[in-house]
């Protein structure tokens, strides 16, 4: 059969039939979707990292915290953060918080360089080992160094009794440090006062005073006519014995100057009249013996004396509160504040227990837990934070009356947040509270703190009452279907 060239009149009908129109709309409607597909596209790939991504981690792996987006959206300066990285290794997580940084402020540029393309970049910054996934950040002459290791943070300090490590997330935490080191030269610096048998600052102290950018100096008041001029604050940690009466002078001087203390006390049966006398003159004193708590819900289940206080509303303890942390404090004392303070001193309790906590007086010789004759009934301040407006500025103090809370083993079992504490308490001294702790994200397990009353109330519910429940169901169900 020979084929048959159609006619003209005959294709131009063709373009006219059901099935050429039907397939003109479904070839013009997919082309309409592609062309929308590709303009969303483009437009997602504009928006902030924020915008287009739900971060959906437990802990906010990709969430940056307030103090960040302040602190990065009002840059002036032009930051670099360059990314140590060789090609095809990029490490996920720290790609997207620079995206997440990136997107807050054009002054922030984030730049890859390979070491293998450019081996001798990051020599110009740093002599120290070059790891994979590093970073750099650098603004004008201002620089510094971020290991991958500090960025991923391995805690094996349980491993050989528990066999397990914890890991944390720390990128921002070191990157908003070194965006606020290379974009400020003037750093508070804060002394710790040695000479009385005080405690060495715990690492995780010191570490995290140094990643907030303050620098650490001890001091020694023997040896000096006065509080150092630069002293931006004064720790006292621990003291086992009392300071002189020269330092006590020196002390409130620098005080009454406007200078700021934080002070961490123990329980001592030492007495230590002249530093009493600091903390009288700002109208605070000790409560004898160590508080116990009588309400369930304010301590650990089976130890009373293992405070969970109520948080108050402070500069220092907002963001704890805020997120729903608790304060873990073992073997307190409790803070007296005066029924009169002069005009312009203000006294703030930071942390308070219940009307049923009491304090013993007997101290370690405590005979029993249980409340009894001659104990001193509550509620009682655990920290206080004092201001006092003075003509060389405002005086700051903060009183924390246990440094056990800032062991290692107590400060997980609340998830870091007595450091964090400690820190903001420092950086509201310094005027830093911008910078106020960001916290590290977990990768592993974070605790859950569980007071006493609700451990028990979970227990009853789930041991007792719906094993009981599921029973008597099982019971009437049975006795139902024999009766029909």
């Amino acid at each position: 059969m020979k084929w048959k060239k159609p006619s003209a009149a005959a294709i131009k009908g063709s373009f006219r039939t059901r099935s050429f129109r039907a397939g003109g709309y479904s070839l013009a409607a997919a082309a309409v979707v592609v062309a929308i597909a590709v303009a969303v596209n483009l437009v997602v790939g504009v928006l902030p990292a924020d915008w287009t991504k739900i971060d959906l981690t437990s802990t906010g792996l990709y969430s940056l915290s307030s103090q960040t987006q302040q602190m990065v959206s009002a840059l002036e300066e032009e930051v670099n953060v360059y990314w140590i990285v060789q090609s095809d290794t990029e490490d996920d997580t720290i790609g997207e918080l620079l995206d997440r940084y990136e997107d807050l402020s054009k002054n922030l540029k984030v730049e890859r360089k390979d070491p293998v393309v450019y081996p001798n970049f990051a020599q110009q910054y740093t002599s120290e080992t070059l790891y994979n996934n590093s970073l750099i950040v650098v603004c004008g002459d201002r620089s510094r160094y971020i290991s991958y290791y500090d960025i991923y943070v391995t805690d094996y300090s349980s491993y050989y009794t528990t066999g397990t490590a914890s890991t944390q997330f720390d990128g921002e935490s070191q990157l908003t440090s070194a965006i606020d080191y290379v974009t400020n030269e003037d750093l508070p610096v804060v002394y710790t006062l040695t000479g009385h048998g005080e405690s060495e600052l715990p690492s995780s102290l010191s570490s995290g005073a140094e990643e907030e950018n303050l620098l650490l100096e001890e001091l020694t008041l023997l040896t000096e006519d006065a509080v150092p001029e630069d002293a931006d604050a004064l720790i006292i940690y621990a003291p086992q014995n009392d300071i002189s009466a020269d330092e006590k002078d020196m002390l409130l001087t620098y005080l009454q100057g406007g200078g700021k203390l934080l002070l961490v006390t123990d329980y001592s049966e030492t007495e230590m009249p002249n530093l009493a006398e600091v903390m009288e003159y700002y109208g605070t004193s000790l409560t004898d013996g160590i508080v116990l708590e009588g309400d369930s819900s304010h301590h650990l289940r089976g130890s009373n004396y293992y405070l969970l206080p109520d948080i108050g509303s402070h500069d220092i303890t907002s963001p704890l509160s805020n997120e729903g942390y608790y304060v873990l404090m073992p073997v307190a004392q409790g803070i007296d504040i005066a029924d009169e303070l002069r005009e312009g001193l203000s006294v703030t309790s930071l942390l308070t227990t219940t009307s049923s906590s009491y304090s013993k007086p007997d101290g370690y010789n405590l005979t029993t837990y249980d409340k009894e004759d001659g104990d001193i009934d509550g509620p009682f301040s655990l920290g206080v934070a004092i201001s006092e407006e003075v003509e060389g500025g405002t005086t700051g103090i903060v009183w924390l009356t246990t440094s056990f809370m800032f062991e290692q083993e107590t400060d997980l079992m609340v998830s870091g947040a007595n450091t964090d504490l400690f820190l903001n308490a420092l950086d509201w001294m310094c005027q830093r509270e911008s910078a106020i702790s960001i916290r590290a994200k977990d990768l592993s397990t974070e605790y859950l703190t569980v007071p006493s009353a609700d451990a028990s109330t979970w227990s009853l519910i789930l041991v007792v009452t719906l094993p009981a429940a599921f029973l008597i169901a099982g019971a009437y169900v049975t006795i139902v279907r024999r009766k029909r």
